[in-house]
């Protein structure tokens, strides 16, 4: 394989800097970069670099296979290969287990194997890491959740994308104060996800300065986003989660509130009018109706949506609401003449109103001339 050169004739590949090489091979899949690896000791420290910048993991656990393998072999190929830790940026690690199995075997020493490689991956700048039942069977030495096993002792300068979390059920492990001091260190942050963080989180004022974004639970949330600038933010659990407690904190944010995403629980229409109440600058807002409990049965098809047309015109800038995630039983086929009036109504009663996406995931795009046109979104 051989490339030009403008007065030398062609020139190996093999022959080219470094820099034209990671240049060539940043459009290579994974296999192939490993395939390339094996070409010759040059290639394999170009490829190499490539692979480990970008580092995905996932482990299926069943009874016969209780340990995360894939992940145990990646932390030995990275004591291994010190001198790629300045090249990893990304790391994600997922673990999952068949829900049809019984784990009863401790993770405990595999979340420590991953600890110690993370404390040395200095340059991370996204982290994200899901262990799965891990915390689901009760710590034999200290209490502290399986997340933190992994991430104490590490200290991330870079990191900017941070997402923590396992599964859940009453009366596993909580997370201590090992989950705060970790995100206190971590000054450059702008994204966190802790889905199933539920509890208080005792962080320093001046902790997580740059936070922009946030997903997790309505009581974290309160916590987490006053003083700070959060303009996204993503809510887990139930509706009646959200209260009066809580929700009052959430706009005590450093700069107003733009996006809400509420697909992950079903909402109900006293949410959304506490919601407009106290968020009447959102412009963008992704719910999950609870349309057949709550909405008048009076209604039919979709029809049943023209109940928000008291909350929405509460909001002075929204432009956007996505009703994709709403489970469409029970309400009808989509028929695009009954969006059609449904939008007309959203937008004279909203008027910075410009897209709407049903339940049937039909988008409405209102054009310059005011006209609704519809596309299957």
């Amino acid at each position: 394989m051989a490339l030009a050169a403008a007065s030398n004739g062609p020139v190996p590949i093999i022959a080219l800097p470094n820099e034209t090489l990671s240049a060539i091979f940043l459009h290579f899949t994974a296999p192939t970069l490993a395939t390339i690896a094996r070409v010759s000791h040059r290639f394999k420290a170009v490829a190499e670099r490539l692979l480990y910048s970008s580092v995905y993991v996932s482990d299926n656990l069943s009874e016969s296979s209780s340990l995360p393998w894939k992940t145990l072999r990646w932390c030995e190929s990275m004591r291994q290969r010190s001198h790629l830790i300045e090249a990893t940026k990304k790391l994600q690690i997922r673990w999952q287990a068949d829900l049809r199995s019984s784990l009863s075997q401790s993770l405990n020493p595999a979340c420590a194997q991953v600890a110690d490689v993370l404390r040395l991956l200095i340059f991370l700048e996204s982290l994200e890491i899901f262990l799965g039942p891990a915390n689901l069977v009760r710590p034999p030495d200290e209490p502290i959740h399986a997340v933190e096993r992994v991430i104490r002792g590490a200290h991330l300068p870079l990191l900017r994308h941070c997402s923590l979390g396992a599964e859940w059920t009453k009366g596993v492990q909580p997370y201590t104060t090992v989950l705060a001091s970790f995100l206190a260190s971590a000054h450059e942050l702008r994204h966190l996800k802790l889905p199933d963080h539920l509890a208080g989180l005792d962080l320093p004022p001046g902790a997580l300065p740059c936070l922009s974004s946030f997903r997790g639970s309505a009581d974290t949330a309160a916590i987490l986003l006053p003083g700070r600038p959060v303009q996204a933010l993503s809510l887990v659990g139930q509706d009646s989660d959200v209260n009066r407690q809580n929700l009052p904190r959430m706009t005590l944010t450093s700069v107003p509130l733009r996006y809400l995403d509420l697909s992950a629980m079903s909402v109900r229409p006293l949410l959304l009018r506490n919601i407009s109440t106290h968020f009447p600058t959102l412009q963008k807002l992704r719910v999950k109706l609870a349309l057949r409990h709550t909405l008048h049965y009076a209604f039919s098809g979709i029809r049943l949506l023209a109940g928000l047309s008291a909350v929405l015109s509460a909001f002075q800038q929204l432009e956007l609401i996505d009703l994709s995630p709403t489970d469409v039983d029970g309400i009808g086929r989509a028929d695009a003449k009954e969006e059609y009036v449904l939008v007309g109504e959203w937008s004279r009663i909203c008027p910075s109103l410009r897209c709407v996406i049903f339940p049937s995931g039909t988008e409405w795009i209102c054009q310059e001339n005011g006209e609704w046109l519809s596309a299957l979104h």
